[in-house]
């Protein structure tokens, strides 16, 4: 499947030029933002630690084996990319030790940059946001646009699609879990049944997201929306009201759309027709994950850019930096200014 299937239409018209992304592992920089005051004391030790061309589980199962721990105890806040420089927080609970000798998960792929005690392990989700930098190489195109198009981002934000990449080369995550839910099965290992649920709810959010983008409403809550503020979880309904509140013109409150699970959606009137609709047209991938007792929640559909700033280091150069909230995309932003090309070529488009 192609990037237009796997996500949707965007929101500020056609791509204004190329660029390579992903050239080197500088030219995509994550650091995790994570507001957590490390108590000085406890059997958790946290450690910063960057990693280059290196994926969260593998830098996980390095620093348990230099430890000499089980794998279960190592914990982490979310998965960052392989082919990205990353800075990230693990924890290892260690009661009744003493700091261990981590040296030997260190090399030209993996540095611990810090570390510190604290009285609880590290969560999954924990984290608020990432911090990114990107450089996109061999850019050619129309800079007066972009500088337009990237004000208007920095203004209005961008639909919150899930990115190319979770549904795995050329969409393979997405036919192997239509395969499972055509058979109502599950995999069984636990890391690929996770993967398989999680590309089929992003996959039914990104189709309920394409038709408001398509006709207009991914920015405004109409009545029967659910409304979410930008890092929370919780939503409520709108009504008159709430579709005039001015935290929606301020990008501190969204719409949302279904993450498929148990349970009607509570959305209500046209919004809910519009998801039920979409929902039916994938009926065997709703039904598994209703099977898979898979709860409903929902996600924001318009993610709004924290501190975007970009600039020129060479001509050919566009670099971006900004930040966003935790489980969105950064190469869902580039989509908005550019195709991406393979590296090594200037004339055939690439998902990243």
């Amino acid at each position: 499947m192609n990037e237009a299937q796997l996500l949707g239409p965007r929101a500020y018209g056609q791509a204004l030029g190329t660029a390579v992304l992903k050239a080197t592992a500088e030219d995509f920089q994550v650091d995790e933002v994570l507001d957590i005051p490390l108590s000085g004391e406890g059997e958790h030790l946290w450690i910063w630690v960057e990693k280059r061309g290196l994926n969260t589980e593998e830098a996980a199962r390095r620093i348990a084996k230099a430890a000499g721990v089980p794998l279960r105890t190592v914990s982490y806040a979310g998965l960052k990319d392989r082919q990205a420089l990353t800075r990230q927080w693990f924890s290892v609970q260690l009661p009744g030790k003493a700091d261990p000798d981590l040296s030997a998960a260190q090399n030209d792929t993996l540095k611990i940059l810090k570390t510190g005690r604290h009285k609880r392990k590290l969560q999954r989700g924990a984290h608020s946001a990432n911090g990114f930098t990107l450089r996109l190489t061999r850019f050619a195109g129309d800079k007066t646009a972009i500088e337009e198009r990237l004000q208007v981002i920095a203004r209005q934000g961008i639909p919150n699609y899930f990115g190319a990449q979770r549904f795995g080369h050329d969409g393979g995550n997405l036919v192997d879990a239509r395969d499972w839910a055509a058979r109502k099965a599950l995999p069984e290992q636990r890391n690929v049944r996770s993967r398989l649920l999680s590309t089929a709810r992003s996959f039914l959010f990104n189709q309920v997201l394409a038709a408001r983008v398509a006709d207009g409403t991914w920015q405004r809550a109409q009545v029967g929306d659910l409304l979410a503020f930008t890092d929370s979880r919780s939503f409520f309904p709108a009504g008159e009201a709430e579709c005039s509140d001015p935290r929606l013109a301020i990008l501190d409150l969204h719409p949302t759309g279904p993450q498929w699970g148990e349970g009607d959606s509570p959305a209500t009137g046209a919004v809910h027709d519009l998801e039920q609709q979409i929902a039916a047209r994938e009926a065997d991938l709703r039904d598994w994950l209703i099977n898979a007792g898979m709860s409903h929640e929902r996600r924001i559909l318009r993610l709004p850019i924290g501190g975007l700033t970009w600039h020129y280091p060479e001509p050919d150069i566009l670099q971006l930096e900004f930040v966003l909230p935790a489980g969105c995309f950064a190469t869902v932003l580039v989509r908005e200014l550019v195709d991406l090309v393979p590296v090594g070529q200037t004339d055939s488009p690439c998902v990243f």
